[in-house]
């Protein structure tokens, strides 16, 4: 993403901007490039100055106002201020007890600061300076004076200010910043570079498939190139290279940074793996926090502090402060020292998991509904990209992945219900052999051997599948959410439902027909969509009808449901002539046209899959099932 500010006049119009819009917090300082508490100065209080290059917000004038930084100073997009500023930012906000210089160990911020640090005190004004260096990936454990300072510096400048607001002597707050800074570690990784306003192209790129450890907050790539980690996996190597270095103490504070780009989702995903590493190796997280505070323009990655707590460092943490990009109430307790606890009691461990993992195995099917549902979570899963760029032309682009979501979950709730049966499913051979007996649960008395008809199905118990998909459709709803969710878990328990009620023994054609006509009807009333409106229902309304015409012809059900899966197809496919009239698509009106519903589309997949089971079960050979995604 390309920043929207002009590079020429970007430092000037974003701080007029804060100034603006957290008037109450912060004000310019008068003729620098700074902004200062609305409580600056105090006489007889230290003021503790921060500063450094913009691009880094909420770092580092977001971090101002009272109880936090008294100042900072802003130099041009991650270029330090220069002495000029930094003098006139310290000179605002002199109370006449000295003033705190806080930044990250960058050469030209060790410059500039120093020779503010130095005209001050010509002047008489006394002045201290604790670097920030918490970056364990920029230089080594025993030379720490030699590191940068990153996303850290927030807990450095966090307890100089409260100890500046306790009226602490310059002296005893310039000890307790150094002590903050060298109980805290940090490291992080990149997914992406940023982009400098007024450049098209990021200041470096990541591979498609990696990610960059190591980073730094000026653009900089990282230490060392590696293949992309999911969330908890990078969580672990975060919290690895942080705990190798951590001084020893059980109480810690946490930040997790966004770079700009990252998500507060990814960042929450990521936290709950950080926080249940931390607590197993005897560390408690104390009042964590999870956001931005140390950007890079737009970079996408994400970097770990942890900062050791003593008795008084928690204290100042605790201290209340107002600013636009940290506020802490006063009086607010801590968090209770206790493995993800609140003030309530509830803990992380109280959060629900997934029925099963979104890449993880959910096991063989066992039961005809198990492998039916299996069957179409992988042709869905096979098919995801295509239908999430269906959907995304005129929705949010998630069916695909919500369906697998769902899929996963009924497959999963039918699998436990065939496993809670004590007696397997009987299968209906015809022309069946052992191979058709419900994989690891039959043995020979549980096949119908030569009492089969041509109506009978797979699985002879019709009230037994019926109680597998009512437990998948509720999965399926609870898994995937949105709309699709609750149409297509209606679908699948009111086909359950149906086939609950109907007569012990063989599922038959004229059972399963009846139940998918009863389903319409509820898709049809829930979702509030007509036939030829662009829906689902325009490849279901043609199944059903399929199903229903071939009732008493002495069709099987494994001939007949990929008869009525082909009709599905071709309503599937026809809906890229129609017009959408329901929910977000109608809005597009003709220009929705050419592109065929994302839901059809998946119905006729899934049901195409199922026919090619019934298919196998029946030990019959069609044609059917042979579905694709198209846009037509």
């Amino acid at each position: 993403m390309r920043p929207l500010g002009d590079a020429s006049t970007f430092k000037s119009d974003w701080i007029r901007g804060l100034v603006a819009a957290r008037g109450r917090t912060v004000r310019a300082v008068p003729g620098a490039y700074g902004v200062m508490s609305r409580s600056a100065p105090e006489p007889g209080r230290v003021g503790v100055v921060i500063g450094g290059g913009c691009g880094h917000y909420p770092a580092f004038a977001g971090l101002v106002g009272p109880g936090l930084a008294d100042a900072a100073a802003i130099g041009d997009v991650f270029t330090s201020p220069s002495a000029e500023q930094v003098y006139r930012t310290a000179r605002a906000v002199d109370g006449g007890a000295g003033v705190l210089f806080s930044f990250g160990n960058y050469a030209g911020d060790v410059m500039h600061f120093g020779l503010a640090a130095r005209r001050l005190a010509a002047e008489g004004i006394a002045s201290r300076t604790v670097l920030v260096t918490d970056d364990v990936a920029s230089g080594p454990a025993d030379r720490p004076e030699e590191r940068r300072g990153v996303a850290g510096g927030f807990f450095v400048f966090k307890t100089a200010a409260a100890a500046a607001h306790r009226g602490y002597p310059l002296e005893r707050v310039e000890a307790l910043a150094r002590h903050a800074n060298a109980r805290t570690r940090t490291y992080g990784a990149a997914f992406a570079g940023c982009t400098l306003p007024g450049h098209d192209e990021p200041l470096f790129t990541v591979e498609s498939g990696a990610m960059e450890l190591g980073l730094g907050i000026h653009g900089e790539a990282g230490a060392e190139t590696v293949p992309s980690l999911a969330p908890g996996d990078l969580a672990d190597v975060l919290v690895d290279r942080v705990l190798d270095e951590l001084p020893p103490g059980r109480r810690v504070s946490v930040l997790l940074n966004g770079l700009g780009r990252t998500t507060p989702e990814d960042l929450l995903i990521c936290y709950g793996r950080v926080h249940d590493r931390l607590v197993a190796a005897g560390r408690i997280p104390y009042r964590p926090e999870v956001g931005d505070f140390v950007t890079s323009l737009d970079m996408a990655g994400i970097s770990l502090s942890v900062i050791v707590l003593d008795d008084e460092l928690a204290a100042l943490y605790d201290a209340p402060c107002e600013s636009p990009g940290f506020t802490r109430v006063a009086g607010a307790p801590g968090d209770r020292e206790a493995a993800g606890g609140d003030a309530g009691g509830s803990t992380a461990a109280d959060v629900p998991s997934p029925a099963a993992p979104p890449d993880g195995p959910v096991g063989p099917p066992r039961g005809v509904a198990a492998e039916v549902l299996a069957a179409a979570l992988a042709v869905v899963r096979e098919h995801e990209d295509e239908l999430g760029r269906l959907d995304a032309v005129c929705g949010d682009g998630d069916h695909g992945q919500g369906m697998v979501r769902g899929l996963r979950a009924a497959v999963a709730a039918a699998q436990a219900g065939a496993v809670d049966q004590e007696t397997p499913d009987a299968v209906d051979t015809g022309a069946a052999d052992a191979d058709a007996v419900d994989r690891g649960a039959a043995d020979a008395d549980a096949v119908d051997r030569g009492a089969a008809d041509a109506d009978r199905a797979t699985d002879a118990d019709t009230q037994r599948v019926g109680r597998h998909l009512l437990r998948a459709g509720t999965a399926l709803s609870d898994a995937a959410g949105g709309a699709s969710g609750a149409l297509y878990g209606v679908l699948l328990t009111e086909i359950g439902a149906g086939l609950g009620r109907s007569a012990a023994g063989p599922v038959t054609l004229d059972a399963v027909a009846a139940s998918v006509d009863s389903a319409f009807e509820a898709v049809r009333a829930l979702g509030g969509a007509e036939v030829g409106e662009k829906t689902l229902l325009d490849a279901l309304d043609p199944f059903r009808a399929s199903l229903l015409a071939q009732c008493g012809s002495g069709t099987t059900l494994a001939q007949a449901w990929a008869a009525a899966a082909d009709e599905a197809d071709r309503g599937a496919r026809a809906t890229s002539d129609l017009v959408a009239r329901r929910g977000r698509a109608a809005r597009l009106g003709p220009r929705g046209r050419g592109h065929p519903d994302a839901g059809a589309t998946s119905l006729a997949l899934m049901l195409g899959a199922a026919a090619q089971v019934l298919a196998r079960r029946a030990g019959a050979r069609t044609g059917a099932g042979t579905h694709h995604v198209e846009e037509r």
